[in-house]
């Protein structure tokens, strides 16, 4: 779902949730990204959610967008894994790049993986970090193999499965950072929307780690403020980064949620924020408390998934 068209960066894509290194065959050439392979309409891949399409872009040569039934989902450019297209994954970028010191390897899950554009920026910045990505469609994961390669010295391992599932198998104090970018077509599950979910990412986490969710909604955007006042049931640090259109409801797109035990760095978070293309908006402390003013926490027998977006919102 992308909206905005610029060359420093997209307006919000949905997800990644549904690779640079190695080199790829360049746009026309046979078996090139997005190019039509013999195994679907018009360059359509079937896969076990949907039909996938690689769509080369026009204006960067190793840039190749991931569409799933029409919908865009991730963006990678395989000869810069640091160029980061969609709005609200330059903002994951943000977490990413604040979570520890320069170039410090993390020990990362991510959940959702989609073309894998986190776990690829976060190997070309934090060498030597150790990544595990949750994916539940092994036909997309294995098309995104052969035609989006990423560099195979990167310690990125994927694994098939339900991210709440895989969550559950997951040892204490493993991780770092957790990802949540988590869509079932254009909707995140509701499984991985409560607060037994969020207690089951901070059972994960190491003690200065941080959860960084993807949220989609728009006006009222009832779900969003409840997906806050959730986090907040389990993490005391949270932040919230938005497009200033899509906190006041004006339109739909991507919030992203941030939370830790330990203190969050909101000033530095609030400079990258108002430095990007699109600048955003950082929503903490009491503001936040604010602006979910009213909502209660979603446990598992009430919960559902986000909002399906608007037709055309993202196209």
């Amino acid at each position: 779902m992308a909206r905005g068209r610029q060359r420093n960066g997209r307006r919000d894509g949905r997800t990644g949730g549904r690779a640079g290194g190695s080199a790829a065959a360049p746009p026309g050439a046979p078996g090139a990204p997005g190019e039509p392979s013999g195994d679907g309409p018009a360059g359509g891949h079937p896969v076990d959610s949907g039909t996938a399409e690689l769509r080369p872009d026009r204006d960067r040569p190793g840039g190749v967008t991931l569409l799933l039934d029409g919908t865009p989902q991730s963006h990678v450019d395989l000869d810069d894994p640091t160029y980061l297209e969609f709005e609200y994954v330059r903002r994951l970028g943000h977490v990413v790049d604040l979570a520890a010191p320069p170039g410090a390897p993390l020990a990362a899950l991510h959940l959702g993986g989609g073309a894998l554009t986190l776990p690829r920026y976060l190997a070309a910045t934090r060498p030597r970090s150790g990544q595990q990505v949750v994916e539940i469609d092994a036909a997309l994961v294995a098309l995104v193999r052969e035609r989006l390669p990423w560099d195979r010295s990167w310690r990125i391992r994927v694994r098939q499965g339900d991210a709440r599932e895989v969550l559950a198998r997951t040892p204490a104090d493993f991780s770092d950072l957790v990802v949540a970018d988590v869509f079932s077509g254009a909707r995140t599950p509701a499984h991985l929307t409560s607060v037994e979910f969020v207690t089951e990412v901070a059972r994960v986490l190491r003690p200065s780690g941080v959860y960084a969710a993807n949220v989609a909604d728009g006006a009222p955007l009832a779900f969003a403020r409840s997906q806050v006042a959730t986090v907040r049931e389990v993490f005391p640090e949270v932040a919230l980064i938005a497009d200033p259109g899509v906190l006041r409801g004006r339109r739909f797109g991507n919030l992203v949620l941030v939370a830790s035990l330990a203190p969050l760095p909101i000033a530095d978070l609030l400079r990258r924020t108002a430095g990007d293309p699109f600048p955003g908006r950082v929503e903490s402390g009491r503001a936040l408390v604010d602006f979910a003013a009213g909502a209660a926490p979603v446990r598992d027998d009430v919960a559902v998934p986000s909002p399906a977006p608007p037709a055309g919102a993202f196209g």
